[in-house]
């Protein structure tokens, strides 16, 4: 399945919800279905900066393909990364990097959450697209 079309199915399923309390409780349960960060992976090198929460996030390489675990201590937290993982996960480099993730503001996120929380998913997806970036550059190596 591509990005678009990843994108497409979480939109699709956040309109089967009729208010906000529903696309909370939803966002916390994608958060229990996340792919775990090995716990060796949670230190200074895998957290997300600019999270109020702490995020980690790390990456691995299988092929051409780039597959992210993470793991936050906030529940929401929790679910926006595990949502952002479901997007880009399994993924190239470039298909990571080329990416909108306009999703976000589609499903209306970006309004809903507060400006902590939406600066820290900003910082996880720039940080996700930086470490494509590297893992690009190491492969052409």
């Amino acid at each position: 399945m591509t990005i678009e079309e990843t994108e497409k199915e979480i939109i699709e399923e956040f309109e089967l919800f009729t208010d906000w309390m529903e696309k909370y409780e939803n966002i916390i349960d994608m958060g229990k279905s996340i792919p775990l960060i090995d716990a060796k992976y949670k230190d200074e090198n895998h957290l997300i900066k600019g999270c109020q929460s702490q995020v980690w996030v790390h990456s691995e390489m299988k092929g051409d393909k780039i597959y992210y675990t993470g793991d936050s201590d906030a529940i929401i937290t929790k679910g926006l990364v595990a949502l952002v993982i479901r997007v880009l996960s399994g993924h190239t480099a470039s298909e990571i990097l080329n990416a909108k993730t306009d999703f976000i503001e589609r499903i209306g996120l970006t309004e809903h959450l507060s400006p902590t929380r939406s600066n820290g998913l900003m910082a996880m997806i720039k940080q996700i697209k930086l470490d494509a970036k590297a893992h690009e550059i190491a492969s052409k190596k």
